[in-house]
């Protein structure tokens, strides 16, 4: 008599649940191909990201000599969109149509947007490179970066609303969260990808990945939202009832403890943003490392940020005070920076790869921790303000961050290459190494506003009311 085999189709199954982070996500209503399907938008965001942060900001210092400072307003240019994120998620719940979608046309008008950006760069920057038509190239670069930038918050900001209105709401945070590891995987695979074909840079194959990024935006956030929401005329009437944007507003900022919280979010994330026009070029400067190598430190950067967010679920699960967890961040970040900084004069590439993966870490922590408490602040109607403004502070800053690192960079080497007494001690790590201490000092500034912030008047509520309690996930993360 034999003995029924038993199908190996649910242990591979629980081995696949096992490996994949928040894949209990899935739902009924919600099934995991679909959500994964949902999550390419996150890819091509990931892979934009890249390319304007990491491969072109090199490109454009070390390889077309455009000044650092004026290739850090070009980097901090999408940014001028970020504090108006809230705005645009507001606006697209109370969107108004005849044909019964609220989330799908600011997805797709993104898309064209960031796919037009990216359309134009290549040409851009050919102009750049060309002295008698600089101030064009100019010109060119800020409009594609611009609208690149404009693109993917606004894909970005509609697409995880989207999530949060297919998945139940005993999901929505982790599926949520999955969005969000997918894109820091998006990140990690374009930035390994890009490195590799650039590698053996010239002009022609930096046009050709530029464009092929282009057509892989378009692809993979159709086949995102394909048949993702269903039509509901009802909730997009003409005729309906919606609060103001000022009122929503006016009712959360009424709390005299958020002031000093953004502020502290405010300052981590220019200190940890002042290097992201910077870390590439003085890899590629200092240590002497190809383009494609320096586009690794992105993907390091990404790989940090998400071990940053693993390790942030377990602490939050072990009951740690989220803003303990956002100082530990400042604190490892502190050290980050130590690595890069040390990585010039000791001349080692592995310390700078090092740096970069801690920076990340430390800024995944820093931006987990401060987003929960911004949860744990917010009322379930104005929770999505509170992410909002946590979102608008955080970018903004960190734009503000990258344009001053790049003119602090470039008016210390002016200084010290100059013919003043201080010419002796010119280097050409000096510029740099200036802005990293000044990160340091903002991640200690930043400790310091955080501080009496921990602990303080911290309500105890049910198990059921504390965020923090939950299975941890992160609701409409405004990245």
């Amino acid at each position: 008599m034999t003995r029924p085999v038993r199908p190996a189709a649910p242990h591979w199954t629980e081995v696949a649940f096992r490996l994949l982070p928040f894949a209990d996500a899935a739902s009924v209503d919600l099934p995991l191909p679909r959500l994964l399907r949902l999550a390419l938008f996150q890819v091509s965001v990931g892979m934009a990201m890249v390319l304007l942060n990491g491969t072109l900001n090199r490109v454009m210092v070390v390889e077309l000599g455009t000044p650092t400072w004026l290739v850090a307003l070009l980097i901090a240019v999408p940014l001028l969109v970020a504090p108006f994120r809230a705005l645009i998620g507001h606006k697209s719940d109370t969107h108004r149509s005849v044909l019964g979608w609220r989330r799908v046309p600011y997805i797709w008008f993104g898309t064209m947007m960031q796919f037009g950006g990216l359309a134009i760069m290549p040409f851009a920057l050919l102009l750049l490179d060309v002295p008698d038509r600089f101030e064009l190239g100019l010109v060119a670069a800020t409009a594609a970066f611009l609208l690149t930038g404009t693109g993917f918050h606004v894909t970005q900001t509609a697409g995880l609303a989207l999530a949060t209105d297919l998945a139940p709401e005993d999901k929505r945070p982790r599926a949520v969260a999955l969005l969000y590891v997918m894109l820091l995987v998006g990140m990690m695979f374009a930035a390994f990808v890009i490195g590799g074909i650039l590698a053996d840079y010239s002009a022609t194959k930096l046009v050709q990945v530029i464009q092929g990024c282009a057509v892989l935006t378009i692809i993979l956030n159709l086949t995102a939202l394909w048949k993702q929401e269903a039509r509901n005329p009802v909730v997009t009437a003409h005729n309906r009832e919606t609060p103001s944007f000022s009122e929503l507003w006016h009712a959360f900022v009424r709390s005299g403890r958020n002031a000093r919280l953004l502020t502290a979010i405010g300052i981590g994330a220019a200190g940890f943003a002042m290097q992201d026009a910077l870390l590439e070029p003085y890899g590629g400067e200092i240590l002497g490392l190809s383009v494609g190598a320096t586009t690794g430190l992105t993907g390091a950067w990404a790989l940090g940020s998400l071990v940053g967010f693993m390790l942030s679920g377990r602490a939050l699960a072990r009951g740690w005070d989220p803003l303990r967890l956002a100082g530990a961040g400042l604190v490892i970040g502190i050290n980050a920076f130590l690595l890069v900084l040390f990585a010039g004069p000791f001349a080692a590439p592995v310390m700078l790869y090092a740096g970069a993966l801690a920076i990340g870490v430390g800024l995944g922590l820093f931006s987990v921790g401060t987003l929960m408490e911004a949860m744990s602040l917010a009322k379930t109607e104005s929770a999505g303000l509170a992410l909002g403004a946590w979102g608008a502070v955080q970018a903004t800053c960190a734009g503000l961050g990258i344009a001053v690192g790049g003119l602090l960079r470039d008016g210390v080497a002016a200084l010290v290459q100059s013919d003043a007494a201080t010419a002796s001690m010119a280097m050409r790590a000096t510029g740099y190494a200036t802005v990293y201490i000044f990160e340091i000092a903002l991640l200690l500034i930043g400790l310091a506003a955080i501080g009496p912030l921990v602990g303080h008047q911290r309500r105890l509520p049910s198990e059921a009311e504390d965020p923090s309690a939950q299975p941890f996930g992160l609701m409409e993360f405004p990245t």
